[in-house]
């Protein structure tokens, strides 16, 4: 066993998910960042603290190859074990702003399988490779207040956070029957500046009945900063009591 800590994230190279990245580093984590694009800056801190920090620019709309490539990356990892492991399902996107007779079946079928389908076979690989690890595990899924309240037109995001919320619930069963079970959480991060906001607030009034009302949060000083957010969900992370309620929010705190 080694005396870093090893955390594994997902949609790490933007908004609140590289903010969290940057934080863990700085904190002394191995990373395993998962995402679109590569984080320079990110690499290039790294190199200079002497940390590793592994980078996976793949697309999670094609989770099958990265769940079998982090099996693998897991298995080889066995035989010298972090301090702790962590998985952070963060990544997410939102489909055209619309109805959902008016988005195109592609973009429905992206938005379920980044923000649903990946996470499950992502900890489905990580619970199961980590299994007879001796240190403590942990899981969260970055969920949203959207899985809990319904919004038209989003439909599919709304769907994709409620199914991580059940999803989070059924796995938190699975795994207290575990000696070293992993503890396991679905945690809406609060209301945050990133693009995914104002692509809400751009969005045409007559096709998205809420638009107003992200029009205001941002008018009322309402927003986190992706950095805020990240120190916000790396905290109760770090809580001693984290996934005694695997549905959670910040805001509870």
């Amino acid at each position: 066993m080694n005396n870093r800590p090893l955390t594994l994230i997902t949609g790490a190279s933007r908004g609140m998910g590289q903010a969290m990245a940057h934080q863990l580093l700085a904190a002394g984590h191995e990373l395993l960042c998962i995402a679109r694009h590569a984080d320079e800056e990110l690499a290039t801190r790294a190199r200079a603290a002497g940390l590793p920090c592994e980078q996976w620019t793949v697309d999670l709309a094609n989770p099958a190859p990265v769940a079998e490539r982090l099996r693998q990356w897991l298995a080889q990892r066995a035989g010298a074990l972090p301090a702790s492991v962590t998985l952070i399902n963060n990544a997410g996107v939102i489909p055209s702003i619309a109805p959902i007779g008016q988005v195109p079946a592609s973009e429905l079928a992206s938005a379920l399988r980044v923000g649903l389908e990946a996470p499950m076979l992502l900890t489905g690989v990580f619970l199961q490779a980590t299994a007879d690890w001796s240190c403590p595990r942990k899981v969260l899924n970055i969920s949203s207040g959207l899985g809990r309240r319904a919004m038209a037109s989003q439909a599919a995001y709304c769907a994709a956070k409620s199914g991580m919320d059940h999803f989070s619930r059924c796995v938190a069963l699975e795994e207290a029957l575990r000696p070293n079970g992993a503890k396991v959480c679905s945690l809406a991060p609060g209301v945050i500046a990133t693009d995914m906001q104002a692509q809400l607030r751009g969005a045409p009034a007559e096709l998205f009945p809420d638009r107003g009302n992200f029009h205001a949060l941002k008018d009322q000083g309402m927003l986190l900063s992706p950095e805020n957010a990240a120190a916000r969900v790396l905290a109760w992370l770090a809580r001693p009591d984290f996934g005694a309620n695997p549905v959670a929010d910040v805001r509870d705190a």
